[in-house]
């Protein structure tokens, strides 16, 4: 599939930096519990996204050839005293720019190390705008506070999603992922919201040599409908199938057995 242009992965990342730092000066409980990350609280996760925007700054401003040691990354922990918002906005306010300023010099083609088989700055982009697009979700929802992103990227973080899945089940044959091979049938994601402005529609099917996808409408054993916003957080399991937002059509128990083994490994 076509993905989003270097230039507005980078935007993009520097939007929803923005957008995360209003939830954590937002007044909400840094000490709070994340729902959809129940080992964390808004704090660890908030130390987790900046931690990880400043290890990839490390890996694409270096050129880096192998994976980079978190000890390696300066300010990688973030700030020393916890349950200090204004300490906490400030370090992720730092990442943010280091990490967009770093890729914006890079370009998409720099070679640089990664785990996905996609050895260049242009797989930090787009991975990055979508680990921080979901965490915003958790972090949203630990606070109670509305969630939206816009329609091009909430489908391509489902295109990396999938993509990410075939990976593993490619390269880690002992992964649970493995077990989506062979299994038959087939996934219909359908955005309800888009129109023919945006193809966000999905059909992901899993067959004897594997996970196979692409966009487009096409009958499935099992549909998942709803606002594309809706789709991308019940796929990747920040909102459960029995939610009002979302709608489950057919063999409800084959898109369970996706969701409990389609990780990134």
């Amino acid at each position: 599939m076509t993905r989003l242009a270097h230039d507005r992965y980078c935007d993009e990342i520097a939007h929803q930096v923005g957008l995360f730092r209003s939830v954590v000066t937002s007044g909400a409980e840094l000490s709070g519990t994340v729902p959809t990350c129940p080992d964390w609280s808004l704090e660890d996760l908030a130390r987790h996204l900046g931690g990880a925007l400043r290890w990839v700054e490390v890996i694409v401003r270096t050129r880096a050839r192998e994976e980079v040691p978190e000890e390696r990354v300066p300010g990688f922990a973030g700030p020393q005293a916890r349950g200090d918002a204004a300490a906490l906005d400030a370090w992720l306010a730092r990442s943010g720019e280091q990490v967009v300023a770093a890729l914006r010099e890079a370009g998409p083609d720099t070679g640089v190390w990664s785990w996905a088989g996609v050895p260049n700055s242009g797989f930090w982009a787009r991975r990055v705008t979508h680990e921080i697009t979901v965490h915003r979700a958790d972090a949203a929802l630990a606070a109670g506070l509305p969630y939206t992103v816009a329609p091009e990227v909430a489908a391509d973080a489902i295109d990396e999603w999938l993509q990410i899945v075939e990976y593993v089940q490619r390269t880690e044959p002992d992964d649970v992922v493995g077990e989506l091979r062979g299994r038959g049938g087939s996934i219909h994601l359908h955005a309800t919201d888009t129109g023919p402005r945006l193809e966000a529609e999905w059909l992901v099917e899993l067959t004897e040599d594997g996970v196979s996808w692409r966009r487009g409408h096409e009958k499935a054993t099992v549909a998942l409908r709803g606002p594309l916003t809706s789709v991308l957080l019940a796929f990747y399991r920040r909102l459960p199938l029995d939610a009002p937002e979302v709608e489950v059509l057919g063999e409800r128990k084959l898109l369970e057995f996706w969701l409990e083994r389609a990780t990134f490994g």
